[in-house]
């Protein structure tokens, strides 16, 4: 008779397992140990996961695939990140990935930690065929609005792709562009390509507002990233305004006139 697997190889068996009809699947059921039983309701717990992120991978992707079949290759998802913030720029992305990007969990950026976004970051930069960025500062904002600063901070980032897009996917806006468009609400759940660009845009702005935080301290930037929270009020009331805050803003506003 043969000697059974101990719970380790069990566990190591089933990483290497990753669908419900595998062959060796059956004889682990009949096992009555506790721990092979753990094992398994662990495994299909991960591969629940692995499959609901497979399918909305495919959701994700059903703008760009009918796209796609119209013979246009290369789709811009673009978005931005930093139109509520009382301080720092708004930075938009355009992001184009290839037809066979298949890395799975991306989405909205607000939805991953910053551990996720950093690790998707780098996975869409290795994989992408074009990034593009875009940043208007606190001055473009105070100067046309903050609407208006986000349309150009998006056309910038289309401009700044190395190569020209086919389409564009927008979260949430419209630009003055003869490229064809569409714009999606909440498109950043909706578009792989939207999701790509939320993450390369959020993780681009809280980079710039980490080093501001070195620059000026006390108003918690690489904490809040300009919002306005609890510290950045405070800061704002015992500090006073610094060079990026914008004064079209409300609260910096009011700093200014006391």
């Amino acid at each position: 008779m043969d000697k059974p697997l101990s719970i380790a190889a069990v566990k190591a068996l089933l990483n290497d397992i990753d669908s419900p009809f595998d062959g060796r699947i059956p004889s682990l059921r009949e096992d009555q140990r506790k721990g092979v039983g753990a094992a398994l309701k662990a495994w299909e717990k991960r591969l629940e996961k692995q499959q609901d992120k497979e399918k909305k991978l495919k959701i994700m992707l059903q703008n760009e695939e009918t796209i796609w079949a119209n013979g246009l290759s290369f789709i811009a998802g673009i978005d931005e990140v930093g139109r509520g913030p009382l301080a720092g720029p708004v930075v938009a992305a355009a992001v184009i990935l290839p037809k066979d990007f298949q890395i799975l969990g991306i989405n909205d950026s607000k939805q991953l930690s910053s551990e996720k976004r950093e690790a998707f970051y780098l996975d869409i930069k290795k994989h992408a065929l074009g990034i593009g960025i875009g940043i208007k500062n606190q001055d473009v904002i105070d100067d046309v609005n903050i609407y208006q600063a986000t349309k150009l901070a998006m056309l910038e980032a289309i401009q700044n792709l190395p190569l020209a897009p086919d389409y564009l996917l927008i979260d949430a806006m419209t630009l003055p562009t003869t490229i064809p468009q569409d714009s999606l609400i909440k498109g950043d759940s909706k578009s792989l390509s939207i999701a790509a660009a939320s993450i390369i845009a959020k993780v681009t702005r809280d980079r710039i507002m980490n080093e501001y935080d070195l620059l000026y301290p006390g108003y918690g930037f690489s904490k809040n990233s300009g919002y306005g929270t609890k510290i950045h009020l405070e800061g704002l009331e015992k500090i006073g305004v610094c060079p990026i805050h914008r004064h079209s803003f409300a609260p910096v506003r009011n700093a200014l006139k006391n």
